[in-house]
């Protein structure tokens, strides 16, 4: 028995719920696209959280979170041929009949989420550094940048890939350019977190790279934990925003790319991401300090415009 739309509806509005608390930068996006497309995302985005929130939630050990994620996806995929009480999956499912979105990328998408309770990743390797407090810690490392691309392409680039779906288009080479920005995304996140990630045991900037600057993982691990940073670590970070701005872009050839009344929501997310790397470029060293972010005021500029530029397409075509 199918559900019912009023289930549908509550379905939707429980996802929204969940984009309006966690979303951050997403929910401005979502607020400028039509109501139909913004529940869309809003489900996606839903049934992304879950899986985050399953990864990386230290509470539990690695084994039950493993054990945890893997009940939740057996769920998930029940939910596709079965009712489903959970108004995620419901959604989910209602927003993939609309916008033609295959399991294959949500498959992918949550293979992307699980990477991190993988205890040997394709593509990384574990070391034991001495930690400034003189005791050892455990990090996991990229070998290399295209192991690190690759993780992107999963945790990133794949949500580009549905999302454009629900955008709409018609040219295949938007997929291409989804892809790029959502990697661009990424490796802004992975400045961004640095610190972060090197306190769970984790370094994304790839062991090449590393190497490059001659800078060992566990000097990196040092700075994040207050030692002063250097000509080479600054360098470092500057080499690869120097590449995520190469990779945005892809992202001004996408939107023109995308149904006219999705482009303003696209441009938001953009513009907010973009503008989270610019201030990293200003400043590379405040990523060992904290937690950099676009002001609120700036966001609400930026959608502002969004807002705007959205009406104009509704009203005038």
């Amino acid at each position: 028995m199918s559900a019912s739309q009023p289930e549908i509806v509550a379905a939707y509005a429980a996802c929204r719920a969940i984009a309006k608390r966690e979303a951050k930068n997403f929910y401005y996006a979502f607020r400028v696209l039509p109501q139909h497309k913004s529940d869309a995302m809003c489900a996606v985005y839903a049934f992304m959280r879950k899986a985050d929130d399953l990864a990386d939630d230290e509470s539990m050990s690695l084994e039950a979170r493993r054990e945890a994620m893997t009940a939740w996806t057996a769920e998930w995929r029940a939910s596709r041929t079965s009712p489903t009480g959970d108004p995620v999956f419901l959604a989910l499912k209602d927003t993939q009949r609309r916008f033609a979105i295959p399991d294959d990328l949500l498959e992918q998408l949550v293979a992307g989420t699980t990477l991190d309770l993988n205890p040997q990743p394709e593509g990384v390797f574990n070391i034991t550094v001495q930690d400034p407090a003189g005791g050892a810690r455990e990090l996991q490392v990229y070998e290399n940048f295209a192991a690190l691309h690759h993780y992107c392409y999963l945790v990133a680039s794949v949500v580009g890939l549905v999302c454009i779906r629900i955008f709409g288009y018609q040219d295949r080479r938007a997929e291409q350019l989804a892809v790029d920005t959502g990697v661009a995304f990424q490796l802004t996140n992975i400045l961004r977190d640095v610190r972060e990630d090197a306190e769970r045991g984790r370094i994304y900037i790839s062991a090449d790279l590393l190497n490059e600057h001659k800078i060992e993982p566990s000097h990196l691990l040092a700075v994040t934990e207050g030692a002063a940073p250097d000509t080479a670590d600054l360098a470092l970070l500057r080499g690869l925003e120097k590449h995520a701005q190469a990779l945005y872009r892809s992202s001004g050839e996408l939107i023109p790319l995308l149904d006219a009344d999705s482009r303003s929501a696209m441009r938001v997310l953009v513009r907010i991401y973009h503008g989270l790397l610019d201030r990293i470029a200003a400043d590379p060293a405040a990523v060992f300090r904290e937690r950099v972010s676009v002001p609120a005021a700036q966001k609400l500029a930026i959608l502002a415009g969004g807002v705007l530029e959205s009406a104009k397409v509704r009203f005038f075509g």
